[in-house]
């Protein structure tokens, strides 16, 4: 297999504001670490597009296909039309950062993203490093944070803690009946 060496496109216009300001924007609500990573994005949305138009005088089953695929990724498409009306925020939103910040179970893109990369995230326990990667529908459900076996062990032992605690104050109380009794 060969890999390709470029995923993206550059765009002609390297100095057109509007495009800037939208791109900026992108970044800052998808805490990406480039416009690299929106170039790749547009690409995919690209070429779903190809593939539609492709696809648009064949038969139904072939067009399915494409439906299906598009439909795991969790992108709502059922036909041609709302393919090729795909925007680079419906896969942007498909992301694991903004999975994970629309679960809650991150406060801002940029700090689901520092978690994948740090190897806190998994997908039905397999660890994930990659803050591109696509979640589909089936899995998002499975997805969860990884909690240290330190912080596992402190957290056991502040409660066996409190259990002593609460036993003392417990035998205290019952020594202080006892000898109110007397």
């Amino acid at each position: 297999m060969i890999r390709k060496s470029k995923r993206f496109t550059k765009p002609r216009k390297a100095y057109e504001k509007a495009r800037i300001n939208e791109e900026n924007e992108l970044v800052k609500k998808y805490g990406l670490k480039n416009k690299r990573e929106i170039w790749k994005t547009l690409s995919k949305v690209n070429y779903f597009r190809s593939r539609a138009k492709a696809l648009a005088n064949s038969s139904v089953s072939e067009q399915e296909v494409l439906f299906n695929k598009l439909k795991y990724l969790g992108l709502k498409t059922d036909t041609i039309a709302e393919v090729l009306a795909l925007k680079v925020q419906d896969l942007l939103e498909r992301r694991i950062t903004t999975v994970l910040v629309k679960k809650g179970l991150a406060n801002t893109p940029r700090q689901a993203r520092q978690m994948v990369t740090h190897k806190r995230v998994s997908i039905d326990n397999k660890t994930v490093n990659t803050p591109s990667l696509f979640v589909p529908k089936s899995q998002e459900d499975l997805l969860h944070i990884k909690v240290e076996k330190k912080k596992l062990i402190k957290q056991e032992k502040s409660e066996i803690k409190e259990e002593v605690n609460e036993q003392n104050k417990e035998e205290s109380k019952k020594e202080t009946k006892e000898q109110e009794k007397k």
